[in-house]
């Protein structure tokens, strides 16, 4: 995110982003992740992010990504799409939002962590079923682009659990809503 609130420019642009990350902040993103044993993600973000990371099994962090159970949320495509249904652990979710991720929620089993463009997490976070926040803060203002706060409809406060700066120049804010 930057520090004017968007997760990308305008037309998805992400050339602002740093993307060099220094040790501690990997061993961030690898504690928040190892208690993980679902993925959410929305159709868009899904047709590149499972191919990018199903490309680089060798990469740190990969294995996490490539053999944790993976649930699409579309409407759109189908099993047949080879760009989803290829990765290893992928289902598509295709009712209702809230209920399949409150179904998901009273599963047994570990953590849930969502990845997703605007669209996916602007509904999450709209539906109020978020339970806490990573805001990954990059050194940058855009001045315009794609929120993930876009759709909320009344004022949802947080408290800060945690914040934490790294070298590479990213801060990481973590939130959970007041209301838990």
């Amino acid at each position: 995110m930057s520090i004017d609130g968007y997760i990308a420019g305008v037309n998805g642009e992400m050339d602002w982003v740093v993307w060099n990350w220094d040790d501690e902040l990997k061993k961030y993103v690898i504690a928040i992740t190892e208690p993980v044993d679902s993925i959410v993600l929305g159709r868009k973000l899904a047709q590149g992010f499972i191919p990018h990371w199903a490309s680089i099994p060798e990469q740190e962090g990969a294995d996490k990504m490539n053999n944790t159970k993976k649930i699409v949320f579309t409407k759109t495509i189908d099993e047949s799409d080879p760009a989803v249904m290829e990765w290893n652990n992928a289902i598509l979710a295709k009712g209702d939002l809230v209920e399949e991720i409150n179904a998901l929620k009273k599963q047994d089993g570990k953590d849930i962590i969502a990845y997703g463009g605007a669209t996916f997490v602007s509904a999450l976070i709209k539906e109020k079923l978020i339970d806490e926040f990573h805001l990954f803060i990059n050194p940058a203002a855009i001045g315009d682009g794609m929120s993930i706060f876009k759709e909320l409809d009344s004022k949802q406060n947080m408290t800060l659990v945690k914040s934490s700066s790294f070298d590479c120049g990213i801060v990481v804010l973590h939130y959970v809503p007041k209301s838990r």
